[in-house]
């Protein structure tokens, strides 16, 4: 006989979305497991250990203002904190660290080891168990066992592991990462239950031993002077924890650019033996050579993986080109006529179900209680699966609950600017967020994503006691360094004026502030750049905020689940397959999708209405 065991949420997956889902159920009460295979990979950094960057530094910020996980790992594991276009306005700066990638994993696993009403349970999932359209379980293997556990919610983050198959040349091994199985049964589970899978591909770089490269006469790129954390939790005066590291910046040139093109008969995504989308801005090595052909160089960062070992990540030369190929390319680069390298580059396979087939709560639509979560749904990325997996372990707790599930609005969250592209937009490639992807990237900043989404968080039970007391001092914070703001005046002219007006860093403003006046809390950077922001953007915004508030009927009218879009009169043909397709869950993502016109959103409207 079969074990059996209970839980109110099971999540499937150990990687960046599992680990969110996991954290988010927790937080909310729920008695939660977690499948893997491995449970020593939970949390693994399978390629560039480096979290945050432009707009997924806004998603890391968002995801701890709900109380996620993410922005504590990476301040704690952290070896270089840059901010990212900082000559630039804060809508499109971005934070990003390097990570020590085994002391990230190491920290995820002991903040999850906490909790109480975690298991985590090393087995490879065989079968959903579904009855009629509501997931109930799952079925699967552990040491030789089989294993039947019982939930009413399910969360799905397979990564690149259903059916990965990994590519270097001409050499293929099943795998979703190397050294570690593919997760075959669970792509024929979803075809028996109606799914449409399709299949994406993504790569990685070689590593090299950091002992064997020469880094004199490399360009050096070190981190900020005065770094800054991603947490609101991580106390500054404690802060950067790990000692900080430099990157070092190398380059190809048309040596390499040659040998690559004389190769590429042999390279996986030129000879047919992959005929996949890859990321098109994450691309391979060959496929920049091909696609800019009348670039001489392109730009490779050499990037230490961890304080403990000698791994250096190439950061710009994924591949899946055969190993000697690998290895001459390695040797034309500046620095690296003796480099050694570790692990050659490779491609990687997978499936995904087509994103149209859940709604923005991450939920399926034809099967209630399953949720899909990260690279599953199509996008790349560790912070765009993170947020994924933290809206789906939300939902999936609310729902074992029977309570409403969560959306997140475009004008709320780059999440919800995520989610909603998601479910009205069929990828063509591997989904990554971009600030350019954000019409209301000025109210989406970093610096305020605690207030837009802590209070929210707050209300679903995301955020506890001590995360609301610290967000509840730098709101105070804010509010008296504004009003010192409207109140007084620097170099004859208000502050407001003087912020608004001059081209002045956060450190310019700092030093002008009256400390006599301003406690220490007051004048925290982090409070100091919130509010010079505000001041800056604050005529744009106004501007934004009317328009949201004229487009918020329409975007929150909802349209009925399931709804039969064949038996409406007056929609056009082509607008009834597209909303039977895509079975949007508002007026306004109906509107949003390709081959809807005004006239049909008028129809829908109508009908809503009668």
């Amino acid at each position: 006989m079969p074990l059996t065991h209970h839980y109110d949420v099971i999540v499937i997956g150990g990687g960046h979305a599992g680990v969110e889902a996991v954290w988010a159920a927790a937080n909310l009460g729920a008695a939660v497991a977690l499948v893997t295979m491995d449970p020593t990979k939970i949390g693994a950094m399978s390629c560039n250990p480096a979290i945050g960057g432009l707009a997924k530094g806004q998603i890391v910020r968002e995801i701890d203002a709900l109380g996620g996980l993410m922005g504590l790992a990476a301040d704690a594991t952290g070896i270089q904190f840059r901010i990212l276009n900082a000559s630039k306005g804060p809508a499109v700066q971005g934070p990003r660290c390097q990570s020590d990638k085994y002391r990230y994993a190491g920290h995820v696993q002991s903040l999850l080891a906490k909790r109480k009403n975690i298991d985590v349970i090393a087995a490879t999932v065989e079968n959903l168990i579904v009855q009629g359209s509501r997931v109930t379980g799952l079925v699967a293997k552990t040491a030789g066992e089989q294993l039947e556990l019982h939930t009413p919610a399910i969360v799905l983050t397979t990564g690149t592991f259903m059916r990965g198959l990994m590519h270097t040349g001409d050499r293929k091994t099943k795998g979703g990462r190397v050294g570690e199985q593919s997760a075959v049964s669970i792509s024929g589970a979803l075809q028996k239950l109606g799914f449409e899978l399709g299949r994406l591909k993504t790569g990685t770089p070689p590593r090299l031993a950091a002992e064997t490269i020469n880094f004199d006469g490399l360009e050096i790129q070190p981190g900020d002077d005065q770094p800054q954390p991603f947490s609101d939790m991580t106390q500054p005066d404690q802060f950067p924890v790990l000692e900080q590291r430099p990157c070092w910046i190398t380059h190809t040139n048309p040596i390499i650019h040659d040998l690559i093109k004389a190769n590429l008969e042999r390279a996986p995504m030129y000879n047919g033996q992959i005929d996949t989308a890859g990321p098109r801005y994450c691309p391979s090595i060959e496929d920049k050579v091909v696609r800019f052909a009348d670039r001489t160089a392109h730009h490779i960062y050499l990037e230490p993986e961890s304080l403990d070992s000698n791994e250096i990540y190439c950061n710009g030369i994924s591949t899946s080109l055969p190993q000697d190929v690998q290895q001459v390319i390695v040797a034309n680069l500046p620095g690296c006529k003796r480099a050694k390298v570790l692990r050659y580059g490779y491609a990687v396979e997978y499936d995904m179900v087509w994103p149209h087939q859940i709604d923005a709560t991450c939920m399926t639509k034809s099967i209630d209680g399953l949720f899909l979560a990260g690279q599953i749904n199509g996008t790349s990325g560790y912070e765009e699966a993170a947020g994924q997996g933290l809206m789906a372990g939300l939902n999936a707790a609310r729902y074992c609950r029977g309570q409403s599930l969560v959306t997140l609005r475009r004008d709320q969250a780059y999440i919800g600017v995520m989610m909603d592209d998601l479910v009205t937009k069929t990828p063509r490639e591997p989904y990554r967020m971009f600030t350019s992807r954000a019409e209301h990237r000025l109210s989406l900043r970093g610096d305020n994503a605690d207030h837009r989404l802590t209070p929210m968080g707050r209300q679903f039970g995301l955020v506890d006691e001590r995360r609301w007391c610290v967000f509840q001092d730098h709101q105070a914070a804010v509010g008296a360094l504004r009003h010192y703001f409207e109140h007084h005046r620097v170099d004859d002219m208000a502050i407001m004026d003087w912020v608004r007006r001059r081209p002045l860093s956060t450190a310019d403003v700092i030093a002008r502030l009256d400390r006599g006046r301003l406690p220490a809390a007051v004048r925290d950077r982090r409070v100091v750049t919130r509010v010079m922001a505000d001041v800056r953007y604050a005529g744009y915004i106004a501007r934004q905020q009317r328009d949201v508030a004229r487009l918020i009927d329409q975007e929150q009218m909802p349209l009925p689940r399931r709804m039969d879009f064949n038996a409406l009169a007056g929609l056009r043909n082509e607008a009834r397959s597209v909303l039977t397709k895509f079975q949007p869950a508002t007026l306004g993502q109906a509107a949003r999708l390709a081959g809807i016109t005004p006239a049909d959103v008028m129809v829908l409207n109508v009908v809503l209405r009668r």
